[in-house]
């Protein structure tokens, strides 16, 4: 993979290593639990985690379409991660919120990739993690 990366651009180098990432998470996941979930559900739940919001703010707060999410929200339903409920003074408005099953998963998730970035630190040295998080924190002005 390294060889691979030395002839890219910063773009395609942080998409490679996001996909390896991406790749390595699910594998673990799916390695420790019976109950399988993909990457765009994972991203629903990050972003309901300990909220309620609306599927619609889900919708448009995803970089998937509405239908989509509305699939991924119905398989997590039924998957028993996700309650839906219709919000209060709004009869068209659903809201989504993490089931306790759905917040296990999500906090077993969260320590897997706590795992995974530690091994990163062992591999490349803490203060370099460091580093390199805090530069793509900054403000790129994009």
């Amino acid at each position: 993979m390294d060889l691979e990366l030395n002839n890219l651009d910063l773009i395609d180098i942080l998409s490679e290593r996001h996909l390896q990432l991406r790749k390595i998470t699910e594998k673990l996941w799916n390695d420790s639990s019976d109950i399988y979930l993909s990457n765009s559900e994972w991203f629903i739940m990050a972003r309901i985690y300990k909220k309620q919001p609306t599927i619609a703010f889900v919708s448009k707060n995803l970089d998937i379409s509405r239908q989509a999410t509305h699939k991924f929200i119905k398989i997590l339903e039924a998957k028993g991660i996700v309650e839906i409920n219709n919000v209060e003074y709004n009869k068209k408005d659903k809201c989504i919120r993490l089931t306790e099953l759905g917040e296990e998963c999500y906090e077993k998730n969260e320590s897997l990739k706590a795992n995974l970035e530690k091994e990163i630190a062992d591999k490349i040295g803490p203060e370099q993690l460091k580093i390199l998080k805090d530069f793509l924190k900054l403000d790129w002005g994009l």
